[in-house]
């Protein structure tokens, strides 16, 4: 295999792949990446077995082949590079990197020991704009669950029913519900959980690029942009119901600025240390919310807010960290907090915009 290619170019494929690639894998044909050159193409693809990724490059190909480098050496070296051709030749099992007058001979391995990339028979397909899915995922990302034991939970539930598309996160202590209406359905109706972590990058990788198609099928998610592919699995099971978790009513609700809430809340919590709750206190004749945070032996802090409010007044007590990703995911210049009391979820809700809602679990106060 002989290839020239520019180096931003060859930079930005193996940004891309990168992120199927396996960092902790006994495997270590998974830590690498394979390049195929075909027809004035150079094809990149790497996988971890949970996600694969495949991105085309325009080269200059003087010998087709397929070799595979170790992902995070070969991204090193080009990073390092000048901005020129770089010229990558083969000769048995090394290959020889070239550009201007820098030169590397890196070890490869066997692109017969690589897994295939999968093919798969898409099911159902819908194409999304970008800027869509990207501003969802990223209101619905905050509330998705790390912990691996409850595997659905690390997924976001995405709900497609004619021109409404709906996104669903939760890790069973805040919920976080967007909906979208679009002008014209968008395709099939689908419900699928998708892995959390997928999503996010999908939406980073693909952020630039006008529009999203989405493919579905038994038990593979397969999302094309651009000149990208990348396959991941559908996480199995029966996602919670969401639905029956929100209120139906309020005692009290609050509008704020979401700005001056976030940082208030940033302020305040300050205070609020080794897993202490904040305390929000709507006090409905002096049009006011007040939050407060006491740490034994450390100090406290209490800040003052300007609200509307209505209905009664209410104590209750939020993780502040999840108080702050809440107000951070809304997104709006004004949220409005319901309240149906000092032991049930409170809601926060965009103003603006009434496609957002984020639920908390309260936190008992000693």
């Amino acid at each position: 295999m002989k290839i020239s290619i520019a180096r931003s170019e060859l930079l930005d494929a193996l940004s891309v792949v990168s992120k199927g690639m396996s960092a902790r894998s006994t495997l270590p044909i998974l830590s690498g990446v394979l390049m195929a050159a075909v027809e004035g193409t150079i094809k990149l693809q790497a996988t971890d077995l949970e996600v694969s990724i495949r991105h085309h490059s325009p080269a200059l190909i003087e010998q087709e082949g397929q070799i595979v480098v170790p992902g995070k050496l070969l991204m090193d070296i080009v990073r390092s590079l000048p901005e020129a051709a770089v010229t990558i030749e083969t000769e048995g099992e090394t290959a020889h990197i070239r550009c201007q007058h820098a030169s590397f001979t890196i070890k490869t391995l066997k692109a017969a020991d690589f897994p295939k990339f999968p093919e798969v028979e898409v099911e159902k397909s819908i194409t999304l704009a970008s800027e869509t899915l990207v501003s969802m995922v990223k209101q619905v990302s905050r509330a998705v669950s790390r912990d691996e034991t409850r595997a659905i939970l690390t997924g976001i539930l995405l709900i497609i029913e004619g021109p409404v598309i709906r996104m669903v996160a939760t890790d069973s202590y805040r919920l976080a519900v967007r909906e979208v209406i679009l002008d014209e359905p968008a395709g099939e109706d689908i419900e699928v959980v998708i892995p959390g972590k997928a999503l996010e990058e999908v939406t980073r990788l693909g952020s630039s690029l006008s529009s999203v198609t989405l493919g579905i099928t038994a038990n593979q998610i397969v999302f094309e942009f651009g000149e990208t592919v990348f396959v991941t699995r559908r996480i199995e099971g029966t996602f919670p119901n969401y639905k029956q978790l929100i209120p139906k009513e309020s005692e009290t609700h609050a509008i704020v600025s979401g700005e001056e809430m976030a940082a208030a809340v940033k302020r305040v919590s300050l205070m609020a240390l080794h897993n202490t709750p904040l305390k929000i206190s709507v006090n409905v004749e002096d049009q006011t919310l007040s939050l407060s945070a006491t740490t034994q032996d450390v100090g406290d802090a209490s800040e003052d807010l300007m609200v509307k409010a209505e209905g009664k007044d209410v104590e209750i007590a939020f993780n502040h960290a999840f108080l702050m990703d809440g107000l951070s995911s809304a997104g709006t210049d004004s949220v409005r907090l319901e309240v149906q009391s000092a032991l049930k979820p409170g809601l926060l809700k965009s103003v603006e915009d009434e496609g957002f809602l984020y639920l908390l679990m309260p936190v008992r106060l000693g």
